[in-house]
């Protein structure tokens, strides 16, 4: 496995809790709880993204511009969940709130695996495609 599968693997989960999460309505047990699997998989899938991606991208010029704009949506994201985590669940702006989260992470999700994954694909050496995979799962199994 390398690291654009084991990420894209990540990314098929977030697709998935994303849709989950839109279809919930209200105060319920269920929004909570697929709220807080979605912002742990998104947080621990930022931190070792970086950590295990992004960090070696921002080491070579022809990747550290995409590598700097990956990590801003990151921050961007965070905000979103941030104001998730201050609004009422039975709140509608919870939902729309909730929307705009789903459209962010997609949008960079999207934007990686056709944009990033291409360059980045043409600096980095297949061994570190492998080792970084490697490096980035066992960060995401201690993770969960």
């Amino acid at each position: 496995m390398n690291i654009f599968e084991a990420l894209r693997q990540d990314h098929d989960i977030q697709r998935k809790l994303l849709d989950k999460l839109v279809d919930t309505s209200g105060d319920t047990a269920q929004r909570d709880s697929i709220f807080k699997e979605l912002k742990k998989e998104l947080e621990s899938h930022a931190d070792a993204e970086e950590r295990y991606f992004y960090k070696p991208l921002i080491d070579s010029d022809k990747t550290q511009e995409k590598a700097r704009h990956s990590i801003a949506e990151h921050h961007e994201i965070d905000e979103l969940i941030e104001r998730l985590e201050e609004t009422e669940y039975s709140s509608s702006a919870w939902l729309k709130i909730a929307k705009e989260l789903q459209e962010k992470v997609e949008h960079h999700l999207d934007e990686e695996e056709h944009e990033v994954f291409q360059i980045a694909g043409k600096v980095l050496s297949e061994t570190n495609k492998e080792s970084l995979a490697k490096a980035y799962e066992r960060h995401m199994e201690k993770e969960r």
